[in-house]
């Protein structure tokens, strides 16, 4: 398979299929003229690897899991350990987002959005921050 039929099949941008090949994650062929020829098991990599990065895996969590995927000896105790660190950064950045959603909703609330030129959204993007504070919270100026 050229790099657009393995594209079209992987569900993956030829760009990130070259990128996945210059970071080592996948190794095509090469036939004389210097066309990569891929196989049927660089599909597989890559369709793996596409789910993995959907899933928000680093490239560094997905050479592991590569790795450990095509080791027969592996212990699942080193997949979900990945897997459960991986939890955790999601976690917290839900826990960002939860945070960031609850000042700009106070923030929309508190706006007249009127054709007056008061903003609260305006003036709490410009105010300077104070060490551990979200947006929302009052501050001495």
């Amino acid at each position: 398979m050229n790099i657009g039929e393995i594209a079209r099949l992987s569900g993956l941008p030829a760009k990130t299929i070259r990128y996945y090949e210059d970071i080592g994650l996948v190794a095509p062929l090469r036939s004389t003229n210097g066309y990569r020829t891929f196989r049927q098991s660089d599909l597989h990599k890559l369709a793996f690897l596409g789910r993995a990065r959907s899933l928000g895996f680093t490239i560094e969590d997905c050479r592991t899991l590569l790795e450990l995927y095509n080791d027969s000896a592996r212990a699942s105790a080193d997949v979900k350990k990945i897997a459960s660190e991986h939890l955790v950064r999601i976690d917290a950045k839900v826990e960002e987002l939860l945070a960031m959603r609850k000042t700009l909703a106070h923030l929309v609330h508190e706006c007249a959005g009127d054709n007056r030129p008061n903003c609260p959204i305006l003036d709490d993007l410009s105010a300077k921050p104070v060490a551990g504070q979200i947006g929302c919270e009052k501050t001495s100026r």
